[in-house]
């Protein structure tokens, strides 16, 4: 379970020295990718026409290192599916999960049946063994800063072997006095580019890291877009102020994850792409994606 660790301190993460972020550097540390991968509508614009659903994983896996698994939120997975994502990936990929909802949204982080739920998640997740990257503890919209006790409760049952990462939806949350607590247990603050929190206050908080890594989430303003086959919004500026808070962060901290939503700009593998090329990461294009087809 964790606690704070000898050297921490009450506040901020441990980092190393500041200094110039090399490319080397954001290219190791940082993984861009996108929350989730099972979509209809990627095939023709980014996997190739003709890729089965059973072979979506493996050719997303070509182009991204990473991915963010929204399916655990509505249940806990069985182990044998686990072992497939896996077993579909190559060796140096990752996957973030999200903690079930039935944890957070239903037990509001509460008692021994949330705390029962917590250990199977977790021994599940375990069975993607060094492909297990953070999980994302996403809180409701309406669990408010008033629930502070059933958090001070909750973080220090937490698994030290996993790294984890908590969203809060609502902006009071985001106090010298949570932050504090977070760093003791070594829990990070998921940076969301949304509606709940302004972007400039998510921004300030990357140079406040509570974790030695960053958990990064581009989700867009709403859900109106229902396409997610193209780019229908143009976010350049919003990605570019983005990438220079990556960079300052690779700097400082020994990971950093992130994943884009479609409904951020509305075909978030060509976002990612964009970010990976700000980053100065070389982008794997769809293009590249259909000489791959022969393999499977």
């Amino acid at each position: 379970m964790r606690g704070a660790s000898a050297g921490t301190p009450s506040s901020g993460a441990p980092a190393r020295a500041a200094g110039t972020t090399t490319a080397d550097a954001v290219a190791a540390r940082v993984r861009i990718g996108t929350q989730g991968w099972n979509y209809d509508a990627w095939v023709g614009p980014f996997y190739p026409s003709g890729t089965r659903v059973g072979d979506f994983l493996s050719m997303y896996a070509r182009a991204f290192r990473t991915v963010e698994v929204d399916s655990t939120f509505y249940a806990i997975p069985p182990a044998k599916t686990v072992r497939g994502w896996a077993e579909r990936t190559p060796a140096d990929f990752s996957f973030a999960l999200k903690l079930p909802q039935e944890i957070t949204h239903e037990r509001r982080l509460r008692g021994d049946d949330a705390v029962s739920a917590m250990q199977l998640f977790f021994d599940r997740a375990r069975e993607l063994g060094p492909k297990l990257g953070p999980v994302l503890v996403q809180l409701g919209p309406d669990f408010g800063p008033a629930e502070l006790p059933a958090l001070v409760q909750f973080l220090p049952r937490l698994p030290d072997d996993v790294p984890v990462a908590i969203e809060f939806r609502q902006r009071g949350w985001l106090t010298d006095g949570v932050l504090a607590l977070l760093a003791e247990h070594r829990v990070a603050v998921a940076l969301t580019d949304a509606r709940w929190v302004p972007r400039r206050q998510m921004l300030a908080l990357a140079e406040r890291p509570t974790a030695d890594f960053a958990y990064v989430r581009w989700m867009g303003p709403n859900r109106d877009i229902v396409d997610y086959s193209r780019i229908q919004v143009d976010r350049t500026r919003e990605l570019e102020a983005w990438a220079a808070a990556l960079r300052a962060l690779a700097g400082r901290l020994d990971r950093v994850w992130g994943y884009v939503n479609n409904h951020f700009a509305g075909h978030s593998p060509s976002s990612a792409r964009d970010l990976q090329r700000m980053l100065g990461q070389r982008p794997v294009q769809p293009d590249e994606l259909g000489d791959q087809l022969g393999l499977f």
